[in-house]
């Protein structure tokens, strides 16, 4: 392979490394505390739930599809872990596997629905997004706190790192998540044919890869990524409330385009994901540093770079390449 291809294929993730890079350093400048360590984690420590969705929708969307049940799996994963701990009194180890299987055949009933009746990904998973953010309701229309002592150690744990500076324990299973996924990419098969079924879905049929098990994994490996989102979630905000994530589906898929992923299928980047995630979270860091924007503003910068990286694509003329890599 030819090293301008390699340049060009990679450029997006360049781009957008370079782009946090310039953005934090010109938080440093401009704001006095904003260069330390902990300002860095805290964005990782404020964005863990959206990073471990990200990395669910970034294989969707890599494999040609879309999943906008993402915010409303995460806001049932907390209603009822809230109602089953705090109201029913389960142990959080019993809880915790249960939503996780939850997410899985939500998923896995989306992606046997898209690819048995060959539905469009689209007008399944916004079936999806409004039975799981209506199922919230049924639960309770209140918010459910949570006042469960495992609960509350997990959510007040600090892993030091260096000298003070600390992360989260939901910081360490994003990562975890993160490595994982690229290791899933870069060496099973599986992850070979999500690209191949992202480039080329007739073709992928043609070289008699398995479409059907494909499509229908990708979709439970979202299920389960948002709903273990919502298990993290529900340690930052220590309660279940219909309302949590409202809109998250709409940020991951930003993170996702930001850091290099084509909406189109073929092409993508896991590392690129949590870049992306990564400049969402700078972004709201700068207006509250600035003290003066409204949070608003978060929405509007993120729209701007959306565009911005749209059109890098498309001047770029990146293509969808079955068999493609993950970084």
């Amino acid at each position: 392979m030819r090293l301008r291809s390699i340049d060009k294929r990679y450029l997006p993730l360049l781009v957008t490394i370079a782009l946090f890079v310039v953005m934090f350093a010109a938080g440093s400048v401009e704001y006095r505390g904003f260069f330390s360590l902990q300002v860095f984690f805290n964005l990782l420590i404020d964005n863990s739930f959206l990073l471990i969705a990200a990395i669910g929708m970034t294989f969707v969307i890599i494999s040609g599809g879309i999943d906008l049940s993402v915010g409303s799996m995460i806001a049932l994963t907390t209603m009822i872990s809230a109602s089953l701990v705090q109201n029913h009194h389960w142990p959080p180890g019993a809880v915790i596997p249960l939503v996780l299987l939850m997410g899985s055949v939500f998923g896995w009933c989306m992606g046997s629905l898209i690819y048995h009746f060959n539905l469009q990904p689209f007008i399944v998973t916004l079936a999806g997004m409004f039975l799981a953010r209506g199922l919230c309701y049924v639960i309770s229309i209140e918010s459910i706190t949570i006042e469960n002592e495992w609960y509350k150690a997990v959510s007040q744990t600090k892993v030091y790192v260096f000298g003070s500076s600390y992360v989260s324990i939901s910081v360490i299973i994003a990562l975890c998540m993160v490595v994982g996924a690229i290791l899933l990419a870069h060496y099973t098969r599986f992850g070979r044919n999500i690209y191949a079924l992202g480039g080329n879905e007739h073709s992928a049929m043609l070289m008699g890869l398995p479409v059907k098990r494909t499509k229908v994994l990708v979709y439970t490996l979202s299920g389960f990524c948002s709903s273990l989102a919502g298990v993290v979630f529900t340690f930052y905000m220590l309660s279940g409330y219909g309302l949590h994530a409202l809109g998250t589906e709409l940020d991951t898929i930003a993170a996702v385009v930001i850091g290099g992923t084509l909406l189109t299928g073929g092409t993508g980047y896991i590392a690129g994901t949590l870049v992306g995630v990564l400049i969402q979270g700078i972004i709201q860091t700068l207006i509250m540093f600035e003290g003066t924007l409204s949070s608003w503003w978060t929405k509007i910068a993120i729209g701007l770079l959306l565009f911005l990286f749209i059109v890098l694509q498309k001047l770029l003329g990146t293509r969808k390449k079955a068999g493609g890599e993950v970084v």
